[in-house]
């Protein structure tokens, strides 16, 4: 049987301000992405994410970023090695105290935001990330795009390495994400979500803005939680694999 995880990126709110709806996502996602006060989330939002995933079953996820919070970590920038590592394992640290508080622990490690953009092709900040997540200790998973320098180096650490799709971006011919700024980057068409979905899931292809499909072959399937009607996609996209015959279950 074909299997697959969905993770989504949680905890993404500070203070007052919320930007996902977490409860909900929870009750559909199998793998939760969790700011680690970065990007954005702050202390008691990642205790109140990890108590609720927790209670779910969900796995607990760090997101780690680059220190960006009014940039929503988006901004490309340019950190120091070493800072990087250090800020990484940092922020791991950080969300697995709320982790193991809610009776679970951090399962693995995605970067977010301009960060997972970088390290696909940049060998020396993906040496950096992986230097944090062997710095946190042990031997997290990390989540990445197929054929990224990121997973590459990961491998080569000697961390596990778990391959991810997008349903709702858009794809280069050469396997890699459109970037945000261009127009066309986020696919906002409900349905064809869900069926690009159901492609990257059983046929492990997506269709590029080229027109190519283009082998993306993941075990994790990401469902934003920043866009509108993002509860209802996401359990839409989780209905139609389930009755199409593919196992939604998580990675670890």
């Amino acid at each position: 049987m074909t299997r697959i995880d969905l993770n989504a990126d949680l905890g993404e709110g500070f203070g007052r301000w919320r930007l996902t709806d977490d409860e909900q996502l929870l009750s559909v996602v199998t793998s939760a992405n969790v700011a680690c006060g970065f990007h954005a989330g702050d202390a008691a939002t990642m205790r109140r994410v990890c108590e609720l995933a927790a209670e779910r079953g969900v796995r607990i996820g760090a997101q780690v970023s680059y220190r960006d919070l009014a940039g929503f970590g988006r901004r490309a920038m340019d950190v120091p090695s070493d800072e990087l590592a250090a800020e990484v394992a940092y922020q791991i640290g950080a969300l697995e105290v709320f982790a193991r508080a809610a009776g679970s622990r951090v399962a693995y490690v995605k970067p977010h935001g301009a960060l997972y953009n970088r390290v696909v092709h940049d060998e020396e900040q993906a040496t950096a990330v992986v230097e944090g997540v062997v710095l946190a200790g042990a031997g997290l998973p990390v989540l990445g795009l197929p054929s990224s320098r990121f997973l590459k180096v990961a491998e080569r650490a000697g961390l596990p390495v778990v391959t991810e799709a997008f349903a709702d971006r858009a794809y280069t011919q050469e396997g890699t994400l459109v970037p945000r700024t261009e127009e066309g980057a986020v696919i906002t068409d409900a349905e064809a979500v869900v069926e690009r979905s159901l492609g990257l899931a059983r046929s492990g292809t997506v269709t590029a803005r080229s027109g190519e499909r283009v082998p993306v072959r993941a075990r994790s399937l990401c469902l934003h939680g920043d866009t509108p009607g993002a509860v209802g996609l996401a359990r839409r996209v989780r209905e139609r694999l389930e009755t199409s015959g593919v196992r939604v279950e998580a990675f670890v």
